[in-house]
């Protein structure tokens, strides 16, 4: 993996993850309409999983070819503008009033690492494209590795406080099964966000 700064879009990611120190009872942020979400862990083990899939679509209302952009109403009603890379080269298929559907998976991993044996923090991604020609479509799959250090445990709160790269620090509860008294300052936690996204572009019937 490519070494890499953790950033705040990043950050926004973990408190999802934290289902491994939060408790289960804990609610999830709401997912957009046809999405699902699932968290599994393991009872008095320090980390979790959760996957959460959705779906977007939106609809073309404009596009520039010269320019390789497209304007596109999102399912909330509001316009946003897309710039499209050469590499997508069966974007002059794309017309006024086609469907964009982008189907989302996220899955988020956070364990201890108490051996220390988790690769280097960074990004790696894959990018597929439609070939000339083809439905206008692609796929783009990344993987993120964020590693935080224990700073601090709070017995009586039931909290940790873990400190990320660049000295960023955040504090989170802790599940009730997980025996505090078993961890200690200076563990570190992994998490490791993975994305797909697949998009299509479907004709108006």
């Amino acid at each position: 993996m490519t070494s890499k700064t953790i950033s705040f879009a990043t950050l926004a990611l973990l408190p999802a993850a934290l289902f491994a120190l939060t408790s289960c009872s804990s609610t999830p942020k709401p997912l957009p309409p046809e999405g699902s979400s699932r968290v599994t862990f393991t009872e008095g083990v320090p980390g979790g999983t959760i996957v959460q899939t959705f779906k977007i679509t939106a609809t073309v209302t404009a596009v520039d070819q010269a320019k390789r952009q497209a304007t596109l109403l999102g399912p909330d009603g509001k316009k946003f503008p897309v710039k499209v890379g050469p590499a997508a080269v069966n974007f002059d298929q794309v017309k006024v009033g086609d469907q964009i559907i982008a189907t989302v998976a996220e899955k988020i991993v956070a364990y201890l690492d108490q051996k220390g044996t988790a690769s280097g923090d960074g990004t790696a991604a894959v990018v597929a494209l439609a070939p000339k020609g083809a439905q206008p479509g692609g796929l783009v799959a990344g993987t993120t590795q964020v590693t935080a250090k224990v700073i601090a445990i709070d017995p009586v709160n039931r909290t940790a406080t873990l400190q990320f790269e660049g000295g960023i620090t955040r504090t989170f509860p802790v599940r009730d099964d997980v025996d505090l008294s078993q961890r200690k300052v200076g563990e570190q936690v992994v998490f490791r966000i993975t994305e797909m996204i697949a998009i299509s572009v479907e004709k108006p019937q």
